[in-house]
């Protein structure tokens, strides 16, 4: 007996749907995608981590912390075993208050604590091959791990403090007369441009201050960075 054309159709195509709706059952050692997703974020933000902490730039290891934290979260809702993640949040608290002493000491210490138990979490879950270490170069190539902003403000202290407040009027004594304008008044101007202040601090600031005598600087291209840097944080700081 031979079955109409259609009803062959019919049953290859319920055939279909079913393997559809069912899923692949994942092979031996498989991750979720969506923990494999979160490990990858991990691992680049620990190596972040390492370079803002080791070159002291706290606000940027701070923020990278915060980062690890919302992510092994996440990485926790998918494991049937929380008590890892606690382990590991644990070493990652003794980084934070290492970042919140601002020592890179007790940093470096409580870094290597942190490591060593992501490896051991990988070697408990059956995934003792994949093993991260310390970076020893930085993991993107355009970024920069210093604290310009600080570094900056050092900066303009140590060059530009004996004529102009750098950043609190109660505590700065500049010796210049006239009254050379604050960092703060200069951020704050309508004129303001970070393109002009590259230009200005990289020329020979002839004919400019009292009797046209400001000294040159004679900063490198990094050293303007930062004071530009500063200034910009200031500005944005103003508008909050």
């Amino acid at each position: 007996m031979r079955f109409p054309t259609f009803l062959i159709l019919i049953v290859f195509a319920m055939a279909a749907a079913s393997s559809a709706e069912t899923p692949a059952e994942p092979a031996a050692g498989a991750v979720p995608g969506a923990l494999s997703e979160l490990m990858t974020r991990l691992q680049l933000q620990h190596a972040k981590l390492w370079f803002a902490g080791k070159l002291s730039n706290w606000s940027l290891a701070s923020y990278e912390v915060q980062q690890i934290d919302r992510n092994l979260e996440a990485a926790g809702d998918l494991l049937s075993d929380r008590s890892r993640i606690a382990v590991t949040k644990d070493r990652l608290q003794a980084v934070h208050e290492a970042i919140q002493q601002k020592d890179v000491p007790a940093f470096t210490k409580a870094y290597s604590a942190l490591t060593n138990d992501c490896n051991g979490c990988h070697r408990t879950s059956g995934f003792a091959s994949i093993t991260i270490e310390v970076p020893v170069r930085p993991p993107v190539a355009n970024q920069l791990f210093v604290d310009q902003f600080t570094e900056g403000r050092v900066l303009a202290h140590a060059i530009c403090g004996t004529c102009h407040v750098v950043e609190d009027a109660a505590k700065e004594s500049p010796t210049s007369r006239p009254r050379a304008p604050s960092f703060l008044e200069i951020a704050d101007r309508s004129s303001f441009s970070a393109d002009d202040i590259r230009q200005f601090l990289a020329s020979s600031h002839r004919r400019l201050g009292p009797d046209q005598a400001m000294p040159n600087p004679r900063l490198a291209d990094y050293q303007i960075e930062a004071i530009v840097a500063y200034l910009e944080t200031l500005k944005a700081k103003s508008r909050r």
